[in-house]
């Protein structure tokens, strides 16, 4: 058994029992959930989970899960990289890429959550998975409803990328495009959810689901030696990753696991979709939301649902938030792979450009240790890169030809 009391809302307090219910009743306020604490402290040390398997199950008792872990796939434990080439050309010495790019199995760290929600939709008794998506989600959610032998119903943005299209019909889920952005394919989801026993992982499970984030932070303290980063850049699309993250620091710290939490969180955001960025630099405790446009689709909401708590974190956090040009998100992603050899999606290529940004503001600063935070894989968005990579040049099987190529 696992150590979940229930649900309790962000905002008034009220208590819940386990369900799948994600708003309050009372306030309507986000629901999220309530762990036994003192009694994971009982049962959970750092050499427990040392000593178990390389994947995000290692921190099982942290996880909403009430059985057993049904997930056969080894989910999470992704490399952290000491950024040395990237590290040298920005002067930072201590500079580290968390990459899930490579989490298993659909390249993005959504295996996370989704991996979480499907395993809480069978314990409440759903035999039908579904989400909004914006692409990693939806190739997500088809990958592990199928390993899971659950029916799957995933709706997208109809101007999303074609490689996550694919990368979701492969697995043959009940896949319907929807005409404008992700918000309205999520006010469609909300709907449908209402009418049909259909568990959305970001809507009727997102309590659940969202905990599955807290997995890419305890990954990141452990890899660390134990401690948490001087400063992390983490990039923003429903502000659920960056409160997740801190939130997990935050519990390893009221288990004793680490000193006292001194991280600043910075946000990283595309200028055409910047809501919760727009508000820390305009020193709003909320935001306003906007319509997006920009070729970071994987993080272009709008109308984030955590928006306000991440800008919470941020500020609570002494961080910042930054957003970047549709340029600058090409020029990040081109400067990751020819540093350090990593092809990150468009997401990626914000926080790289953001964490630039950030850094010749003076905010960043060189000599601490820091933790960007890559959440996809390049192979995704290649569209993006349409028109950028120049022209290659054609040569007949010559050696003339090659030596006047290659001088």
């Amino acid at each position: 058994m696992g150590f979940v009391k229930g649900l309790r809302c962000r905002e008034c307090g009220r208590e819940y029992k386990t369900e799948p219910k994600y708003v309050c009743e009372f306030c309507f306020g986000p629901l999220e959930v309530s762990y036994d604490y003192d009694g994971i402290k009982k049962s959970l040390t750092k050499e427990k989970i040392a000593s178990r398997p390389p994947d995000m199950f290692r921190y099982r008792e942290l996880l909403p899960i009430d059985g057993d872990i049904t997930i056969g796939l080894p989910v999470g434990y992704t490399p952290l990289v000491r950024a040395k080439n990237l590290g040298k050309a920005w002067g930072m010495d201590k500079l580290y890429l968390k990459n899930d790019a490579v989490n298993h199995p659909t390249l993005s760290f959504k295996d996370r959550v989704v991996a979480t929600a499907v395993m809480k939709a069978k314990e409440f008794g759903f035999d039908t998975i579904g989400c909004a998506s914006t692409g990693n989600l939806a190739n997500s959610v088809s990958a592990l409803s199928a390993h899971a032998g659950l029916k799957a119903i995933v709706l997208v943005p109809s101007d999303l990328e074609s490689g996550k299209i694919i990368g979701t019909q492969i697995y043959n889920p009940t896949l319907i495009k929807v005409f404008g952005s992700y918000d309205d394919v999520n006010r469609l989801c909300t709907e449908i959810a209402g009418r049909h026993k259909i568990a959305f992982v970001n809507i009727t499970l997102r309590p659940w689901y969202g905990d599955g984030s807290k997995t890419y932070g305890y990954e990141i303290v452990e890899q660390l030696g134990w401690r948490t980063p001087d400063q992390i850049v983490v990039p923003i699309a429903g502000s659920s990753l960056i409160t997740k993250i801190y939130k997990a620091f935050g519990e390893f710290e009221k288990l004793g696991f680490i000193d006292k939490i001194t991280t600043s969180v910075f946000g990283a955001q595309a200028t055409g979709c910047s809501p919760v960025t727009t508000a820390v630099k305009e020193g709003k405790k909320n935001f306003k939301p906007q319509k997006p446009h920009t070729i970071a689709k994987s993080i272009a909401i709008g109308n984030p649902a955590d928006g306000y708590y991440g800008i919470k974190v941020i500020n609570e956090s002494g961080g910042w938030g930054e957003d970047v040009s549709d340029d600058e998100v090409v020029k990040g992603m081109k400067i990751l792979a020819e540093h350090e050899g990593i092809f990150t999606e468009t997401a990626g290529g914000v926080v790289i450009s953001v964490a630039k940004k950030l850094l010749d503001q003076g905010r960043l600063k060189k000599d601490k240790l820091t933790v960007l935070c890559i959440t996809g894989n390049g192979f995704k968005t290649q569209e993006a890169l349409g028109g950028t990579m120049g022209e290659l040049p054609v040569i007949h099987p010559r050696l003339d030809e090659f030596e006047k190529v290659y001088k």
